[in-house]
């Protein structure tokens, strides 16, 4: 009697609803928030609270198509397959999760150039050779297994929002006025307004990079359950970090120093905490090396989904059977990111990533309004948000495309 053939081996879920909320506080809190703040208060002033608070409402409404869609088509490369759901268009899928790829490609080499320029401060090697051993470094992680891949990048959260409270606690124990401007809204002058409302769309990128846990539901224990979950705490939690620490900063420092500094929070650290420059230094490189763990493993994921529904080689689809990872999707990932970080000038790229996002993010909303209209139903439970949530996610996307796209 023949034996049957081994059924191929499948990704693991190893991902309890804490380690997903870590692990999206990590890559939206990422390395932005250190260096984003100064262009935030160079143009809100000392509302530049308010301007955190008018990005993440304008956010809430794409978390919320993503709660939706994640609990509908709980598979990797998300984006896509709501897409193709949408659209039943083969071509717009394979374009949405290719472009969903490069961004995640692209904001890895950035972010990597950003660790090893930290990096470099304590170790004399060539940025080139730090690139590469950082990648390769992370990319094991990442093929290790993804709950070994989470845990670290839990812990690098942990460091990098400490970092953030440590500003927070340090103002506190100087007894530093910072809550008279968390309770001063704007006042009604056309000329302060325009500089919150501009400072938002800058502050709305801060907020960039829950839509991860689209892309690591097949891993989620109880995926219908936590990822809308994580989703909504992780928005929560970036909220009342960023809010918190930028009414601090512009309490602290003169909002033109602020925006002038190329490491805003490393000045606001020194200003009300006296803290060793090494030390945010550190803190600085944490926060840049789980950005580009997580960007790596969702990328991977996603190469994965996509060659699972046969838009890419099935042999990118393989997961190892002791791993319960994409290996070859990891190993292409971390090639492709160390080619970029070497060869290609990344500055015009990184540009490009926040527009890409954008339009994902467009993409996605206007994905739930086709399958809203078409009344597509979905035989399993899941998170349903009222219609006008992916329409004014919708609308928003397309504001912000406009904004970035004319400025």
């Amino acid at each position: 009697m023949s034996k049957e053939p081994a059924a191929p081996a499948a990704l693991r879920r190893s991902l309890s609803l804490p380690l997903l909320v870590l692990y999206g506080v990590g890559i939206t809190i990422g390395a932005g928030i250190y260096v984003l703040i100064g262009a935030v208060a160079g143009h809100a002033g000392q509302y530049a609270p308010w301007s955190f608070v008018l990005a993440a409402f304008a956010m809430a409404f794409t978390v919320g198509s993503y709660a939706e869609l994640a609990t509908r088509f709980p598979v990797s490369a998300g984006e896509a397959a709501y897409v193709r759901a949408a659209f039943n268009s083969r071509l717009a899928s394979r374009l949405t999760g290719l472009l969903t790829i490069v961004i995640g490609i692209v904001s890895s080499a950035t972010v990597a150039l950003g660790a090893a320029g930290y990096i470099g401060e304590f170790v004399g090697l060539p940025q080139g050779i730090v690139v590469a051993v950082v990648v390769a470094a992370l990319g094991a992680v990442a093929a290790w297994g993804i709950l070994e891949s989470v845990l670290l990048a839990s812990l690098f959260t942990l460091i990098e929002a400490g970092g953030l409270i440590l500003i927070v606690a340090a103002a506190l124990y100087t007894g530093l006025p910072f809550t008279g401007v968390l309770l001063t809204p704007p006042p009604f002058d056309a000329q302060i307004l325009s500089g919150v409302a501009f400072a938002s769309l800058l502050a709305f990128f801060a907020f960039i990079g829950f839509e991860d846990l689209a892309n690591v539901v097949e891993e989620a224990k109880a995926p219908r359950r936590d990822i809308p979950r994580a989703m909504a705490w992780t928005l929560v939690i970036s909220t009342v970090l960023y809010v918190a620490v930028a009414a601090i900063a512009v309490a602290a420092v003169p909002s033109a120093e602020l925006a002038a500094s190329p490491a805003p929070l490393s000045l606001v650290f020194r200003t009300i905490a006296g803290i060793d420059p090494a030390t945010i230094s550190v803190i600085a490189i944490v926060a840049t090396l789980n950005t580009i763990l997580a960007q790596m493993t969702m990328a991977a994921r996603v190469v994965y989904g996509m060659a699972r529904q046969g838009d890419l080689p099935r042999a990118a689809g393989h997961v190892h059977a002791r791993t319960a990872t994409p290996i070859l999707a990891t190993a292409l990932i971390a090639t492709a990111t160390i080619a970029l970080a070497l060869a290609v000038p990344l500055v015009r790229l990184a540009e490009g990533t926040s527009l890409a996002t954008l339009v994902v993010f467009a993409l996605v909303n206007l994905s739930l309004l086709r399958l809203r209209h078409r009344r597509v139903l979905s035989p399993a439970p899941h998170v349903r948000v009222p219609v006008f949530v992916p329409a004014i996610g919708l609308a928003t996307c397309l504001a912000m495309i406009a904004a970035v796209a004319l400025g």
